[in-house]
């Protein structure tokens, strides 16, 4: 799987179609993000929360494959469960919590299945995630309207 060491270039902006419908274009993809009707959206789109999700499970997925390629591994399929929720931690307040449940089909040995896991934890999004991250942010100039 390649990591990005050039920037990649995400555009997110209101379309207009509903109250926080979004629309996100990444390179030649457009895809549609909103809130759930109980959070005031229209669901017509994933939650933000749902694609940083969805970067993880297919990351996961990807890295897998890949290294299942290289080892020559019996891997049939690979399924990626995962949810959000934020949780009380003494001391620490809320903090979010990932559950990610992976499903590996296939006649893996219990070795091979726990250096999959092991290999899982290595994918490049989950590194990222545990890791510290910095977002610098800016405001673009002001456009008349």
């Amino acid at each position: 799987m390649t990591q990005n060491n050039h920037p990649t270039s995400v555009s997110v902006g209101e379309n207009g179609l509903g109250r926080y419908q979004q629309s996100v274009r990444i390179g030649r993809h457009s895809l549609l993000a909103d809130e759930p009707v109980a959070a005031g959206g229209e669901d017509a789109g994933p939650a933000p929360y749902d694609y940083l999700l969805a970067a993880l499970g297919a990351c996961t997925s990807i890295t897998l494959r890949m290294y299942a390629e290289i080892k020559k591994l019996p891997l049939n399929a690979i399924n990626v469960e995962l949810t959000h929720e934020k949780i009380e931690v003494e001391g620490q307040g809320k903090v979010d919590r990932i559950e990610r449940t992976i499903t590996l089909e296939g006649d893996l040995s219990p070795e091979q299945r726990t250096r999959m896991l092991e290999i899982a934890n290595k994918c490049p999004m989950y590194r990222t995630l545990r890791s510290e991250i910095r977002i610098d942010s800016s405001l673009a100039e002001s456009v008349a309207a």
